[in-house]
């Protein structure tokens, strides 16, 4: 009798254990894979900064970027870092109808965002500056296309876990979701405020 009581006694902090090591695990696996992104993008602007004024006696950058349209997609994308700051505080606050009405603001300035950048593309395509006509618009195309790819993976993964939210609540698994996720949107923000000026700014301008 008196085993079975110390066995039940010591299941509470087994499991006490077990929930902080997939914690920790999660976080660790998370940043990991945030610095892999960031090499990925680091050898993308590299790649563009060696081949980026390759013309092939094409279009250059001035002929191309319309600044204003593109300042129109960072903006978006800047107030989509705003909104979800906002659904962070409301969490906080652990106001879970709050949380989700911010995430969905911040999912709609990411389409809008997605919206403007397919526009982009399809407008270039259709002036005929492919990524095959020169190493700058493979370039162009591949860094910019690459960013394109990983907003869309961030707004499949914020509507996930609106439903996650709107069924579990605000529980500590879905915090901590929340929180990767809002490390890799603000990531993105980074990266995309380094390709406005290297390949948007600098290409018109310079």
């Amino acid at each position: 009798m008196s085993e079975i009581n110390t066995q039940t006694a010591e299941k509470p902090e087994f499991y006490l254990k077990g929930d902080h090591h997939p914690e920790s695990s999660t976080n660790l696996g998370f940043w990991l894979y945030l610095m892999s992104d960031c090499l990925i993008f680091a050898v993308l602007f590299a790649t563009y900064a060696v081949v980026g004024r390759n013309y092939a006696a094409g279009p250059a950058p001035a002929d191309l970027f319309d600044l204003k349209l593109i300042a129109l997609n960072t903006a978006m994308l800047l107030f989509s870092s705003i909104t979800y700051g906002f659904a962070m505080l409301q969490m906080e606050r652990n106001a879970k109808a709050e949380t989700i009405f911010w995430l969905g603001i911040t999912g709609l300035f990411g389409l809008a965002f997605l919206g403007i950048e397919i526009y982009e593309f399809y407008h270039l395509i259709h002036e005929g500056a492919t990524p095959q006509r020169s190493a700058f618009l493979s370039a162009f195309f591949t860094l910019v296309g690459t960013h394109g790819l990983h907003v869309t993976f961030g707004l499949i993964w914020l509507v996930t876990l609106m439903v996650q939210v709107k069924k579990r609540g605000l529980i500590p698994e879905n915090r901590r979701r929340l929180m990767c996720l809002s490390m890799f949107w603000h990531f993105l923000d980074v990266i995309w405020i380094g390709v406005f000026s290297v390949v948007y700014l600098m290409g018109v301008v310079g």
